[in-house]
């Protein structure tokens, strides 16, 4: 197909694996910039786009449809700041925090950053945030620190009566925010970047990861990594997890932060499932999972525990579960997963955290066996979604990830409604 080479056009620019957000996506942009510069057939625009610099950027813009919002993933802005309040201890003065968003997209996400530590008491000479992004026009939007309603999601919208004066049909930022804030265009594979190596304390790196294909995730991640200061901490996005974890990362041990640092260095990384496991690891036809065996019903409910010290019980063991996987205690974590089994009827989480346990150790098949049997009881539970799309596009079924790409977004559009 004529189309192929634009596919692999995207794949050595910016790194885009086109399975991931989908051929007919890359298609509808092509059109467009056909019909924008009135290109006579794809053959005239393939010429064209050589020759010019500036439809290079047009159909990488048409390309990329950012999404995001102001203070997405709540709990790590929370993290960050006891985080950041720690290090600035630790440096006493020696000079401020360093943090970068990448992408950056139309700067919500640096601008979340900066309130955070503002609102945190964290003056402006103690703080600096770099965000890079590879769009021309969404770095130029992030600039104006203009935003419509898309941009504000959620109930807790406090923020916008600290930091936003409004203006017409949306609210425009503070000044004293965006001094904080420097936008620029730049690709996180160019190599320009290495000229910042260690500088940052935080990097925020989130739900970039899983449009590349494997190679591509190896090379970025090393890009990341040396950005990072040795201590510094890496912020991502909640499908991409395993995919550090594997390439020498371990999470911090913050719920729902998605933070993670280094491994010590006499603990290796758990290496990537062999290639010669991988038809294994994909169910062709992907059926149904079988209905999970029902926990012994003799246990759940014995006749001297009343219900409700069943339901603490219950509680008490699933808090159990997240504190542990997020401390990185991956055998106490499976052990307490197990126990929960033993005593309870199936539950979708626990299923979702053996799954990523799993995956954190290279076991790729279990881990696909845990979270089909998450999705079995709870078919749209969105993490479980996310990692297994994750997992077969690791191993090769990008349209069996993609599609659980799209359940996944659909359920987390149904959630906010």
């Amino acid at each position: 197909m004529s189309e192929q080479r634009f596919f692999r056009y995207l794949q050595e620019r910016i790194g885009l694996d086109v399975e991931s957000v989908g051929a007919p996506m890359v298609e509808r942009a092509l059109r467009q910039r056909c019909l924008a510069l009135h290109a006579a057939n794809l053959d005239d625009y393939w010429l064209r786009l050589q020759q010019s610099p500036d439809e290079q950027l047009a159909l990488i813009e048409a390309v990329i449809v950012p999404e995001t919002w102001f203070f997405r993933y709540p709990e790590s802005f929370g993290a960050l700041v006891g985080l950041a309040q720690k290090r600035l201890a630790e440096l006493a003065g020696e000079r401020p925090l360093r943090l970068l968003s990448l992408p950056c997209s139309t700067g919500e996400e640096p601008y979340s950053l900066a309130m955070a530590l503002l609102d945190a008491g964290i003056t402006p000479p103690d703080f600096r945030i770099d965000g890079i992004d590879i769009s021309p026009s969404s770095v130029a939007k992030g600039v104006q620190g203009f935003y419509g309603r898309n941009s504000f999601r959620g109930t807790e919208l406090a923020f916008r009566e600290r930091h936003f004066r409004e203006c017409g049909d949306g609210h425009q930022l503070d000044e004293r925010v965006r001094r904080q804030v420097n936008l620029e265009v730049g690709n996180v594979l160019d190599p320009a970047l290495a000229g910042r190596n260690g500088q940052y304390d935080f990097v925020f790196c989130r739900n970039l990861l899983i449009y590349f294909d494997v190679p591509t995730q190896q090379r970025v991640f090393e890009v990341l990594k040396r950005l990072a200061q040795p201590q510094g901490v890496l912020f991502i996005g909640p499908a991409e997890g395993s995919l550090l974890a594997r390439l020498g990362m371990r999470p911090l041990g913050i719920a729902q932060s998605f933070a993670y640092v280094r491994q010590p260095a006499d603990v290796p990384a758990v290496p990537a499932q062999p290639p010669r496991q991988q038809p294994t690891a994909v169910a062709p036809s992907r059926p149904r999972p079988a209905p999970v065996p029902p926990a012994r019903p003799q246990r759940v409910a014995a006749p001297v525990t009343p219900a409700v010290e069943v339901r603490e019980s219950e509680s008490e063991l699933l808090a159990s579960i997240t504190r542990q996987a997020n401390a990185g205690d991956s055998a106490q974590a499976r052990a307490s997963c197990h126990r929960y089994l033993r005593q309870f009827a199936p539950k979708a989480q626990v299923y979702y955290w053996l799954g990523l346990l799993s995956d954190t150790e290279g076991d790729a098949q279990q881990a696909l066996t845990h979270y089909r049997k998450a999705l079995y009881l709870e078919p749209q539970h969105a993490e479980a979604l996310l990692h297994l799309a994750t997992l077969l596009a690791a191993q090769g079924d990008q349209a069996g990830a993609r599609r659980l790409q799209e359940r996944a977004a659909r359920a987390g559009r149904e959630s906010e409604r």
